[in-house]
């Protein structure tokens, strides 16, 4: 499509597109609650964070709000730079500036996980260098499906089960937002079609190397099964709100149990033994988390191990998430590793 023409769609709204008008208002809707004056658009090049860059274009036409589009190449693949450039180009003739985030750490284990981890580290930094205290995802109805299945292969509780949330605390100060968790991919799609024209495929999407991918190719013979995706979601929804009564349980536990020092966290352990798995596991994701600065808690299956091996009385440390958990006499001694 001409730049022309999709400015054209843009500028109106989408008014000719009943379906994704409706969306933009609501996405406008959804972004003036976080009453923000100012976004990081995460950027891919994929169809999803292709329609996310249009939605948020097009409130930019007629809202006081301010967008900046980043991309993180990851230099994973050998083709990554063209392609990064090749987006860039593209939004250029739409009026859209990307800036181009470059990884220079070499990732050659555990991929996407510790692709992500410098996602959003990148992305962080780039947030307080801007003074931007928010950043949007693309994430989708269908991310949120494949997220349930992966953490339910993992033998995630009630908090992993509920999945991705709207809403999530990646540092102090800076928070990720995921308005389109609602949006059915095919939707997308045809966004970043009118918009776009083309987007770009991402080779690991479909490399069953990765479970993700795996998970991905489940959709079909679930649907044929009678189990479709819009079921799965009710239930996540059900889980979720499951939790948001567990968290106001869990915060005042943790208040009671855990002592917070600027290079150490330590946990009451007379209250944590009176703690149930959930909790326990839920007390030591947070204090990990706080010290070593990472969004995402360790595997589940490794603080269980911990949990069990802290019931031992030959049981001295652990080293898990980037930290050294002690245990004392009366408390469990949570720092971080030194590097």
């Amino acid at each position: 499509m001409s730049k022309k023409n999709s400015s054209v769609i843009l500028k109106n709204g989408f008014k000719d597109y009943t379906d994704i008008s409706k969306i933009l208002l609501n996405f406008k809707k959804k972004l003036n609650k976080f009453k923000k004056d100012s976004f990081v658009v995460a950027v891919s090049g994929g169809p999803d964070s292709l329609a996310l860059v249009a939605l948020t274009k097009a409130c930019d036409y007629e809202n006081n709000i301010k967008f900046k589009y980043v991309l993180i190449n990851h230099n994973i693949r050998k083709n990554s730079s063209s392609e990064a450039l090749a987006v860039k180009k593209m939004l250029k003739q739409h009026e859209i500036k990307l800036e181009v985030l470059e990884n220079k750490i070499d990732i050659n284990k555990n991929i996407q996980s510790f692709a992500r981890s410098i996602r959003y580290d990148l992305l962080i930094n780039y947030c307080k260098k801007k003074n931007i205290k928010s950043i949007l995802t693309a994430h989708n109805l269908e991310d949120q499906v494949e997220t349930f299945f992966i953490r339910l292969s993992r033998g995630s509780g009630l908090t992993g089960l509920s999945a991705m949330q709207k809403v999530t605390n990646l540092d102090k100060n800076i928070k990720l937002y995921r308005p389109l968790l609602d949006i059915k991919k095919k939707i997308l799609i045809k966004i970043s079609k009118k918009v776009f024209g083309k987007y770009f495929k991402d080779p690991s999407n479909t490399d069953t190397k990765y479970l993700r991918a795996r998970i991905r190719k489940l959709e079909v013979p679930l649907k044929k099964s009678g189990i479709n995706y819009d079921q799965i979601i009710k239930s996540i929804n059900n889980l979720a709100s499951s939790k948001a009564t567990l968290d106001q349980y869990f915060y005042n536990v943790y208040k009671n149990s855990v002592k917070k020092s600027k290079n150490k966290f330590s946990i009451d352990l007379k209250e944590f033994r009176k703690c149930n798995q959930e909790i326990k596991i839920r007390l030591i994701n947070e204090s990990i988390k706080h010290i070593s600065k990472k969004y995402y808690n360790p595997r589940s299956k490794k603080v269980i191990n911990l949990i069990t091996n802290l019931k031992k009385s030959s049981y001295s440390k652990f080293t898990l998430g980037g930290c050294i958990i002690t245990k004392g006499s009366d408390k469990l001694l949570v720092k971080k590793e030194k590097s």
